[in-house]
């Protein structure tokens, strides 16, 4: 029987490091590792992309699964895979634990950079 496995993804995360002279916060970024992201191609014609270029003008390609227990912000952030970078595309959309039965509950779309 197989199992389905995701893959380790590098997600680029903005820590605060201070304020500056205006008193806003300045970050500083950081990497860190995520394992068992699923990661699904868009289908060229489907919905998923013609949605997100209606909403936000911008082209979606890939859908990635987030596992259950995740507490990163995956909004507005860059993640790394298939040596590429890709920016997140709008918000992330999360299930109910108990009603999902596999180790994904959220899912989050991004785009390539460049």
């Amino acid at each position: 029987m197989a199992f389905l496995k995701g893959i380790d993804v590098i997600l680029h995360v903005k820590i605060p490091a201070g304020k500056d002279a205006f008193n806003r916060v300045q970050y500083e970024e950081c990497t860190v590792t995520v394992e068992n992201v699923l990661v699904a191609p868009l289908s060229q014609n489907g919905d998923e992309i013609i949605n997100e270029m209606s909403l936000n003008g911008k082209k979606a390609r890939y859908q990635l699964g987030i596992p259950k227990g995740d507490q990163h912000t995956w909004e507005d952030t860059t993640v790394e895979f298939f040596g590429e970078t890709w920016k997140t595309v709008g918000f992330s959309t999360m299930g109910i634990d108990d009603l999902i039965p596999l180790d994904w509950n959220r899912k989050v779309v991004v785009e390539r950079c460049g």
